[in-house]
């Protein structure tokens, strides 16, 4: 099927529509908006429905955040992912990454200085304490948890690549304090068992489960292997799901955070912002920022993506 403008009708240059049925999900028309820049590293997106909020990160800055229609960007917690809890660099990329709800309503925390899981109980506040969940693998620490996802029995799969090893005063990685030598992908039941379901993947990051929860998506950060990984959540074999190599050679950015709307579509960030993919894995449209993105969640009534981008955060209206 082809699609044709009519004389007076331009080009959306932030929606790119490939397959009929992306239309489904977002308009041609929409537009990206801004809602604050000025942050460091944002990420985490979390959407909040009985405040009726976005809670993120900022990675660099080791807070977390809040935004509302009315009262904008609000700080939340500070610190929010290294409090002294393990070796880490203090000029790092320290703060708190993915977080999601547990199914008591608190939040589940990837910390990467302290290099765990933590719990955040409600009722928050800026003096909120954190309870470890997980911190090691056969007795060494981790590297730095870095997104989560929560199954409906309680079961939490999370990923564990190195990015808290890089200290931001040198611009360097440094594995001084690194106990692992891996990048994992990890599910910890809610009996305390830790299963490894993976460390073949160089820069494991965003993760979702699909919503029949057989199966995990997993991204692959950087240029070296951008893919999307899908696992058997019973066995844990593994398949390539998405392959964004041509896609990276052409576009900025790469495989960060992604979510799994209810109609089984992923949003994913990649190269060039965010793609809309199928449950089969084809491309349906793309959201272009023009540059790297990190992170995105939904709000309550899917009507709004919200997105994470470094230094900016935006929103999306989609189709509910």
């Amino acid at each position: 099927m082809l699609f044709t403008l009519s004389c007076d009708e331009k080009p959306n240059p932030d929606v790119t529509i490939i397959d009929p049925t992306g239309h489904d999900l977002i308009s041609k028309n929409t537009k990206i908006e801004l809602l604050a820049d000025s942050l460091t590293l944002a990420e985490g997106p979390l959407w909040d429905s009985n405040a009726n909020q976005l809670i993120f990160t900022d990675v660099a800055q080791n807070k977390m955040f809040t935004w509302n229609e009315a009262e904008g960007i609000r700080d939340f917690i500070a610190p929010s992912g290294y409090t002294g809890f393990a070796p880490a660099f203090e000029q790092g990329l320290h703060g708190a990454n993915g977080l999601t709800f547990d199914n008591n309503g608190n939040i589940l925390v990837c910390q990467h200085g302290d290099r765990r899981i933590a719990l955040l109980k409600t009722p928050f506040s800026n003096q909120s304490v954190f309870t470890t969940v997980v911190d090691s693998y056969e007795g060494k620490r981790f590297n730095s948890p870095n997104d989560i996802a929560v199954a409906k029995n309680g079961d939490i799969y999370f990923t564990d690549p190195p990015y808290g090893f890089f200290n931001r005063k040198t611009n360097s990685f440094d594995n001084r304090y690194r106990e692992l030598d891996f990048n994992g992908v990890y599910k910890y039941t809610t009996e305390g068992m830790l299963y490894l379901i993976s460390d073949q993947m160089s820069l494991p990051n965003g993760i979702a489960l699909s919503n029949d929860e057989k199966f995990l998506y997993v991204n692959n950060a950087g240029s070296q292997r951008p893919v999307i990984m899908r696992y058997d959540t019973t066995d844990f074999s593994s398949e390539l799901f998405f392959d964004g190599t041509e896609l990276r050679k052409k576009y900025k950015g790469g495989f960060d955070g992604l979510k799994v709307h209810s109609t089984g579509t992923i949003f994913t960030t990649g190269p060039n912002g965010i793609l809309i993919i199928s449950p089969k894995g084809t491309l349906l449209a793309r959201i272009n920022f023009n540059k790297g993105v990190t992170n995105c969640a939904f709000n309550e009534e899917e009507s709004y993506l919200y997105v994470t981008a470094f230094d900016t955060l935006h929103r999306i209206k989609l189709k509910n």
